[in-house]
C-alpha cells in the first residue's frame, strides 16, 4: 500500500494555442505500480481550459471542486462538485472553468494511455 498527499505530487502546467491555465498531477500511475489504471488530478485556473481532443480510450472524470462545463456529445455541460463523466472512446471532448475559483476534478484512464 501506498499513501501520498496529492498536493506533495509535483504538478506539470500547460500552456499553449490549445490549452490554458492547467495543471495535471499524476496521483497514481505505473511509477507507482499500478497495473491497470492511471489517476491524473487536474486543476484548471479561471477562464482556463483543456484542448478539444479525441482518444481511443475512455476516461472517468469526479469533478472535486470549482465551476465549469465539460464538451461531449456535440454539447456543453455544466459540472461542479460531485459531478461525474464517463467519456466515451473517440468521443469529442473538452473542459472549461467557468467560475472563479480553480476546477478540480480527479481523472482515471486505462494503462497504456499517455499519463499525461
Amino acid at each position: 500500500m501506498e499513501i501520498k498527499i496529492a498536493s506533495d505530487v509535483e504538478a506539470r502546467h500547460f500552456e499553449s494555442d490549445a490549452v490554458k491555465g492547467v495543471a495535471g498531477r499524476i496521483l497514481i500511475g505505473k511509477d507507482d505500480g499500478a497495473p491497470n489504471f492511471c489517476m491524473r488530478m487536474f486543476e484548471i485556473a479561471p477562464g482556463g481550459h483543456t484542448p478539444r481532443h479525441t482518444h481511443a480510450w475512455e476516461h472517468e472524470m469526479f469533478y472535486h471542486s470549482g465551476k465549469g462545463e465539460v464538451f461531449g456529445g456535440g454539447t456543453w455541460n455544466p459540472v461542479g462538485p460531485g459531478s461525474v463523466v464517463l467519456v466515451a472512446p473517440n468521443e469529442e471532448h473538452q473542459i472549461k472553468n467557468t467560475g472563479s475559483e480553480p476546477l478540480v476534478l480527479i481523472c482515471l484512464v486505462p494503462s497504456g494511455a499517455p499519463e499525461l
